[in-house]
Parts: structure tokens; C-alpha cells; sequence
């Protein structure tokens, strides 16, 4: 008998490791997209591609849009971290990052940013799909008990 007691280790089910590793991936390569967000000019955006009103735009939205990005990737990060650990808290850390994602969407929509850059809709979309599908996934593990 050892002093100090091992942590019984549950195997992951497959069904749980694979879609939460590729949402993890998913999140990382947001962290990425955040990273360059907050360091974007509207120089630099015309340099990518976007007309000199669509970089004017997308660089004058409030801060709080900014904040809200924050919280919807690194939950999501930090979420689906946790879910790949069989954390039960990655539930609630999930439902933040897809109210942050939801309000994102939200505040694009109010700004008008659908109308002057259509891909924003369909990237946004994806985001907060694979934001609600993490979530479910937690909530289905931690229905199922797997979550500890």
C-alpha cells in the first residue's frame, strides 16, 4: 500500500476524445485568430484583402466586442481542455464561451458587419455551431456520468 494513493484514471471514450481534441484545435486556431485581431490596422486589413470601408469598419467596433471575443475563445479553449480531461466543470466554462460567441454574433449583426463582409456571417456561424456543439458534447458526457 502506497502512501500516497494513485488517481483511478478513466479511459476516454473515443466517441468523447476525437470531437473534443478537434474542438480544442478548433479553439487554438481561434486563439491565433484572436492574437491577430487585437493587433490588426486597418493597413493591414487592406493588406489582406478588404476594401478601405470594410478595414474602417471592422476596426472602429466597441471594445466590449473585443472583450467578448476574449471570453468566447478562451472559454472555449479552456473548455474543451477540460472536457479532453473529463472535467465536470467544463460545462459552465462551455455555456460562457458560447454566451461570449452568441454576443459576438450579436454585436456584428447590430454593426451592420454581416452586410459589408459576407464571409463574417458564415465564419460567425461555424464559430458559435462549434461552440454549441462542444457544449452539447460536455453535456452529453456528464449526462452519461463520464465527467468527473
Amino acid at each position: 500500500m502506497t502512501a500516497f494513493p494513485l488517481p483511478q484514471t478513466t479511459k476516454r471514450p473515443l466517441w468523447l476524445t476525437l470531437p473534443a481534441g478537434a474542438a480544442l484545435a478548433w479553439n487554438v486556431f481561434g486563439l491565433w485568430q484572436f492574437g491577430k485581431f487585437l493587433n490588426q490596422t486597418p493597413t493591414s486589413l487592406m493588406a489582406e484583402g478588404m476594401t478601405e470601408a470594410q478595414a474602417a469598419a471592422y476596426t472602429s467596433l466597441p471594445g466590449w466586442m473585443t472583450l467578448v471575443f476574449a471570453v468566447g475563445v478562451l472559454g472555449g479553449t479552456l473548455g474543451t481542455a477540460l472536457l479532453l480531461m473529463q472535467r465536470r466543470s467544463a460545462v459552465p466554462v462551455l455555456v460562457v464561451s458560447l454566451v461570449g460567441y452568441v454576443a459576438l454574433f450579436a454585436g456584428d449583426w447590430a454593426h451592420g458587419l454581416f452586410d459589408i463582409l459576407p464571409m463574417q456571417l458564415a465564419i460567425l456561424s461555424t464559430v458559435v455551431a462549434i461552440a454549441a456543439a462542444s457544449l452539447g458534447l460536455a453535456l452529453f458526457a456528464f449526462k452519461r456520468d463520464i465527467l468527473r
